[in-house]
C-alpha cells in the first residue's frame, strides 16, 4: 500500500452500519435492485416467505458487515450472531450467555458479525426478516 492510499485509509471515517435502516438501504450499500427477488414460483408454497427473508438477511449482512468476511479456518476470529427466544406467541431477541441449558435458533454461517453490537443492531432492526425466515406461516 502506497504512503498516500494508507493516508487516506487512516482518515476514511469508519461506516456506520447504523444507517441500514431498511432492506431497501442496505441493497443500495451493495449495489442491488431491491426489486430483484429469488424467484420461488417453482417451490411449496409455505416455503416461499423463509426463502426470500434469508435472501433479504443475507443482503442486509453484507452490507453491514461493509467488507468483512467470517474466516471458518481462524478460531481466534470472533464471529456473533443473534439469538431468538421463541414462546407460544413471542418472538424475540434473547441475550445469551455460554450456560448449556439456554435454548437458541442457530443461524447459517454467512449470518454473523464481527461484533455484538452488530448482531444486536440486526436482531432489533429486521426482526420482521427473522420472524419471516425462523417461523411457520401460511
Amino acid at each position: 500500500m502506497t504512503t498516500k492510499a494508507k493516508k487516506i485509509k487512516e482518515s476514511s471515517p469508519e461506516f456506520d452500519y447504523t444507517t441500514i435502516k431498511t432492506f431497501e438501504d442496505a441493497c443500495k450499500k451493495v449495489n442491488t435492485d431491491p426489486a430483484k427477488l429469488p424467484d420461488v414460483s417453482g417451490i411449496l408454497e409455505e416455503f416461499a416467505k423463509p426463502i426470500i427473508a434469508a435472501y433479504k438477511l443475507l443482503i442486509i449482512y453484507k452490507a453491514i458487515n461493509n467488507e468483512w468476511k467470517p474466516d471458518w479456518s481462524n478460531w481466534d476470529q470472533y464471529k456473533y450472531y443473534p439469538l431468538f427466544e421463541v414462546l407460544s406467541s413471542r418472538f424475540g431477541f434473547s441475550g445469551s450467555d455460554f450456560s448449556y441449558d439456554t435454548t437458541d435458533a442457530r443461524v447459517g454461517s454467512r449470518l454473523c458479525t464481527d461484533t455484538w453490537e452488530k448482531a444486536l443492531y440486526i436482531a432489533e432492526q429486521f426482526k420482521a426478516e427473522y420472524q419471516e425466515y425462523f417461523l411457520y406461516s401460511e
